[in-house]
């Protein structure tokens, strides 16, 4: 249940580090919007007090002594589903978690990055509010474990007879907020001799990337890593863009290449990596021969890059409202009409392939 727009949202604060609980209560406790109903320093303690308070969100810590994170979550989502936001170290170990956590049905992860510098502190006030606020006022915020179960819904298209029927050679991909499972679920339905290359683009700090292409790329039937500067875009692969800069796409002798820029390059773009600057530059490099799908994530990141994809005569996908955990980046690309369909997770993958086929014939 959605907090009524005049009542302030209940946070849990569950961590084992007193710095952290103080930390995370000290910027939750300034928003007027907010109220920590209570804090943990386990897991155990976590599940009791969630099943007590009944908290519009929790905030974990993902190891923890009695009862770690995943464990407490999993418990939580079994017994009183709820939003659960996790805290995670930046570390190979502290990904994996992560994306456990997620597949079990946390909603949104924040890096555990909080140093004596203020410019990391601001970081993590801003990002701490943002996600707490975006997971909770979202109505499309998911409670419950992950991938959607196949639904006799129909899939609803949007102008179906305007969709383009021009050559697709390439497809980038863009997601945010519940993005690495919608990622997973996506490339695990297209095939391992899918003719075309993939670009994708997920908000996650530099540290995750990598950890996370290795993750699907074991999961999935197509070859995924992360994109490498100057690396060259390929049928049958799908290249992660990393974390901490932007990815961009160009034209060269071999093929389109992958260069990676600084986020100083790009001052305008407020998402890093930025989803409308791949998008934008690989339908530039492909002269619109492209599929762009934006899944997924909060704010608008995206719908700039499918307009402009649209311009050059492209193909766009956007995931729907009912299995998007968080609504705000396939509503900017609905509410602006730059989305020729519009598809439940669970059929996106197959579309993918469909459209491709389709057009290339």
């Amino acid at each position: 249940m959605i907090p009524p727009k005049n009542k302030r949202i209940r946070v849990l604060i569950v961590d084992d580090s007193s710095f952290m609980r103080m930390a995370i209560r000290r910027v939750l406790d300034k928003d007027p919007d907010i109220e920590v109903v209570g804090t943990a320093v386990d897991g155990s303690e976590g599940v009791r007090k969630a099943l007590e308070l009944k908290p519009d969100l929790v905030t974990m810590d993902v190891e923890m002594p009695v009862m770690d994170g995943i464990s407490a979550l999993k418990q939580i989502m079994a017994k009183e589903p709820t939003r659960v936001i996790m805290v995670s170290t930046l570390t190979n170990e502290g990904a994996q978690a992560t994306f456990d956590a997620l597949e079990a049905g946390a909603v949104d992860y924040i890096p555990k990055n909080i140093t004596d510098s203020t410019v990391a502190q601001n970081i993590f006030r801003e990002e701490l509010l943002k996600k707490v606020k975006g997971a909770v006022r979202s109505s499309g915020a998911r409670r419950g474990a992950i991938i959607p179960a196949r639904q006799e819904a129909v899939v609803r298209r949007v102008a179906e007879a305007k969709i383009p029927k021009t050559r697709i050679n390439y497809v980038g991909i863009g997601a945010s907020t519940g993005g690495p499972v919608a990622l997973q679920e996506v490339l695990s339905r297209i095939p391992v001799n899918f003719p075309y290359g993939i670009m994708v683009v997920i908000h996650m700090p530099k540290a995750f990337t990598g950890p996370y292409a290795d993750r699907l790329n074991a999961k999935c039937s197509l070859t995924i890593r992360e994109a490498k500067d100057g690396e060259i875009l390929k049928p049958g692969t799908a290249l992660i863009a990393p974390g901490g800069q932007h990815t961009i796409l160009a034209r060269r002798p071999g093929g389109i290449t992958v260069h990676q820029v600084p986020t100083s390059d790009y001052p305008t773009y407020t998402y890093v990596p930025s989803v409308d600057l791949m998008m934008s530059s690989l339908a530039d490099a492909c002269g619109g021969a492209m599929l762009g799908v934006v899944l997924t994530g909060m704010g608008n990141d995206g719908f700039k890059g499918m307009q402009h994809l649209k311009s050059k005569g492209g193909v766009t996908v956007a995931q729907d409202e009912a299995t998007s955990t968080i609504y705000g980046m396939p509503r900017a690309c609905i509410e602006g009409g730059v989305a020729d369909v519009v598809l439940p997770l669970d059929q996106i993958g197959f579309e993918i392939t469909k459209i491709a086929d389709a057009n290339r014939r």
